[in-house]
């Protein structure tokens, strides 16, 4: 399939004037959030939107509750989502739109956390985090009006691999763990090159040198990138993870590993469903006003989750 020619349009404008991902590390992270924002138009109208303070691994970590209009008075599904933004550049307002557009879509409520970034906390700092702030909603669910077994793990990009090696770690230690697990475009490894990096290295927003700055803030220059909590596709023991939700992007170089995460999940027995969005790029779900199958990427998957929760 052809790359979607709105998509296509934006590209070749964003060729003009690219994101420098190496300017210093606050105006990178400027740039970033101008261009999340950007994209997003129409917010979803939900009943509220309240900030929360969770805790951290090492302290306090910011968050962000979004009740949909019509969720249930007593406690209802959740998720707990873990923004992207390759470990560095984004937080909770980068992805404020695409959380509105999950939390409307799904009529669930939706609770994204912050966690610590490189380059100045380097790995494991944010998974630590992820791991405590999954494990504080848990114990807060009464609070947050969220039944604690319809509690869902997801993220994008970056945030969908700490979720999912969150997601393992509970799983290690003993709970609490996810009912589901949700990972739009994640990357799961480290260490290839694989054909669908080689073939969008360039052009596609996510780009083979963004790949490799991101990779060496994150892991410090320190861990091995074999790591399987820096690599989830590497780790030896998968089974018993929940029920898991992938999406692919056809234009995506993480795609292919993505997709070996999938078949590495299900040769493990879990159950494993894969939405594959094949004419778009890297990070799509966050560019709804440039892309009308973005909105219903987000919707389809939104209605997905709900449905594997047992509805709002």
């Amino acid at each position: 399939m052809a790359l979607d020619p709105q998509l296509k349009a934006w590209l070749d404008h964003l060729k003009a004037d690219p994101l420098d991902w190496r300017r210093p590390m606050e105006r990178a992270r400027e740039e970033f959030f101008k261009g999340a924002r950007a994209f997003e138009t129409d917010a979803p109208k939900l009943s509220r939107i309240d900030n929360v303070i969770a805790d951290g691994a090492a302290g306090p970590i910011s968050g962000r509750l979004y009740t949909p209009e019509g969720a249930s008075l007593g406690p209802g599904p959740g998720i707990v989502f873990f923004h992207g933004g390759d470990f560095m550049l984004a937080d909770l307002e980068s992805h404020d739109m695409l959380c509105r557009r999950l939390a409307g879509d799904s009529r669930c409520r939706v609770l994204a956390l912050d966690y610590r970034r490189a380059p100045e906390h380097v790995f494991p700092a944010g998974l630590d985090d992820a791991v405590a702030g999954f494990s504080w909603a848990v114990r807060s669910a009464p609070a947050l009006k969220i039944d604690p077994d319809r509690l869902a793990i997801a993220g994008d990009s970056a945030g969908a691999n700490i979720a999912t090696v969150a997601a393992r770690r509970l799983r290690d230690q003993g709970g609490p763990e996810p009912a589901l697990q949700a990972l739009f475009y994640p990357i799961t490894q480290f260490v290839e090159a694989t054909p669908s990096r080689l073939q969008f290295a360039d052009g596609f927003f996510l780009t083979a040198r963004a790949i490799d700055f991101f990779k060496q803030a994150y892991l410090g220059g320190q861990i091995d990138p074999h790591n399987a909590d820096a690599s989830p596709l590497l780790a030896t023991n998968l089974a018993g993870l929940p029920p898991t939700l992938i999406v692919t992007a056809g234009f995506d170089p993480l795609r292919d590993e993505a997709r070996a995460y999938a078949e590495a999940l299900a040769k493990a027995g879990v159950p494993v469903l894969v939405k594959d969005f094949p004419s778009q790029v890297h990070g799509f779900f966050s560019m709804t006003a440039v892309s009308k199958i973005a909105r219903e990427g987000i919707a389809d998957c939104a209605a997905y989750i709900a449905a594997s929760l047992g509805g709002a």
